[in-house]
């Protein structure tokens, strides 16, 4: 180990990694001469280095440097959106072979954040996929929903990040971000700029090409929508987007849309179809049974061996007449399935399954999905009562099953009082997967921290809670691989 002694310094928090020359420069507070009392280099020019940090019995500080192995490369890395209203910023953590995480910095996006969700701190911008990573884990989008612009980071070996390129989204609350083969989709909540709330909101879609980190508008690629979006995903040829909404039916809705699920097609040049190809929905406004709307959020596209399937988490707020959302009236959330087929068409497969064991008790706004890599399990996570639920495919033809209601489990509302639920739920919202399946980072939304789950099968084991790093509340996004 290669050690500098600074004395009488206050330390300043510094880089965990570095790129070293022959002379090593550092800066510091505290002291208006600080001095060295040694310096051992004995690096190569350029090498990247581990540094840490200490202190001796007379105070001073050592800083040791040694060379970074392929061994301590990490083995892959975890980023979440702050969602700072003020300054947006990412938080990074390295992920170690065995899943756990380590801090390696928080990174400004050159955005603000964005509140489009009221005062409650969750789930701010009613979304999924306010962050992602291109597929070679290159690079990581960002929405700043509070100035209406996307970001592009590059993502570096030690998983710090850089920005390089911001992009105005083609509307207002940018809340959702898909990617395929060098294009890009972003879904906006509103279309007009009158921010009039969720009930008569009605946003949009807005394409771009993408190139080594830059994001070019996609002439025509502009679309507005007849409800307020929620997530935007590409199915796996990139023939097709969908987008979900939150608000089909709403009683305040202008265009008096049901379909919480809609679908484009998309040509050679990236730009979509002139108007939507399908759109469905698994429950009607004024249904009979008196199920909650949909309010679909977060969704999957697979491909199986009979098809192309869209896995649709629905979060039940909206009421069955179309009324805006009260709590004592939400319902269990669920999953629907719908095909895709050809033209963009879309087949309901099965639909309303519960998160839970009735269809008003527990497992409350299911609004988050993500897949297994060998595309057999999926899980949702249920924000409001703090929990996920697992489910699996029973056959090729898009048939699902739910296999554990409480797969995993946090700190869940302890009254039906709204105020006092939410200061005890931990919030759970976004979710993700390591690349190689065996790990799962659930994001809680409301006690600022991640949670670390081992995945076996369906199942899923606890083993690391991140704490300290995230605001308590108004995050949105999480990415890992």
């Amino acid at each position: 180990m290669n050690v500098l002694t600074l004395q009488n310094i206050t330390p300043k928090k510094t880089m965990l990694a570095a790129s070293v020359s022959s002379v090593l420069f550092l800066t510091a507070c505290g002291s208006e001469n600080p001095t060295l009392s040694a310096i051992e280099t004995g690096l190569n020019n350029g090498e990247d280095v581990g540094v840490s940090i200490s202190t001796d019995d007379n105070g001073n500080i050592v800083i040791g440097a040694s060379p970074l192995g392929a061994g301590s490369q990490p083995a892959g890395g975890v980023f979440a959106m702050s969602n700072i209203l003020d300054e947006n910023t990412v938080v990074a953590y390295a992920r170690s072979d065995d899943g756990t995480l380590s801090l390696v910095g928080e990174f400004p996006t050159g955005g603000q954040g964005g509140d489009f969700d009221g005062a409650e701190g969750l789930d701010p911008l009613i979304s999924a996929y306010a962050m992602i990573n291109t597929p070679d884990n290159e690079y990581l989008m960002a929405v700043n929903a509070g100035s209406n612009t996307i970001t592009v980071m590059a993502i570096n070996d030690d998983m710090s990040l850089e920005v390089v390129d911001v992009e105005d989204s083609g509307g207002v609350g940018p809340n959702s971000l898909a990617y395929h083969n060098g294009v890009v989709y972003v879904t906006n909540i509103d279309a007009d700029g009158e921010f009039q709330g969720e009930p008569d909101q009605e946003g949009s879609i807005y394409g771009f090409s993408f190139d080594n980190g830059d994001l070019t508008p996609i002439p025509g690629s502009l679309r507005e929508l007849d409800n307020r979006p929620a997530a935007v995903r590409f199915t796996p040829d990139g023939e097709y987007i969908a987008i979900t909404s939150i608000n089909a039916g709403s009683a305040a809705l202008a265009s008096g849309n049901d379909d919480s699920i809609v679908v484009f097609g998309i040509d050679e040049n990236g730009a979509p179809t002139a108007e939507a190809t399908d759109g469905a929905t698994s429950t009607p406004r004024g249904n009979a049974e008196g199920r909650n709307l949909p309010s679909a959020i977060g969704f999957e596209i697979v491909d199986r061996s009979n098809g192309t399937f869209a896995i649709v988490t629905e979060a039940r707020e909206f009421r069955s007449e179309g009324e805006p959302p009260i709590f004592p009236g939400l319902q269990t959330g669920s999953v629907s399935v719908y095909q895709i087929g050809e033209g963009g068409s879309l087949a309901a497969s099965q639909l309303d399954l519960l998160a839970g064991q009735t269809a008003t008790v527990g497992q409350r706004t299911a609004c988050w999905i993500v897949m297994s890599p060998d595309g057999e399990y999926f899980w949702v996570s249920n924000a409001l009562d703090a929990s996920i639920s697992s489910y699996r495919f029973t056959d090729d033809s898009g048939n699902v099953e739910l296999v554990q209601e409480l797969a995993a489990i946090g700190n869940q509302p302890t009254s039906a009082d709204p105020a006092v639920a939410f200061a005890t739920t931990d919030g759970w919202i976004d979710l993700d997967i390591s690349d190689d399946g065996a790990y799962l980072y659930q994001l809680f939304g409301l006690a600022g921290e991640v949670g670390v789950y081992a995945v076996d099968g369906g199942n899923l084991t606890l083993v690391q809670t991140v704490s300290g790093d995230l605001p308590a509340q108004n995050t949105q996004g999480i990415v890992s691989f």
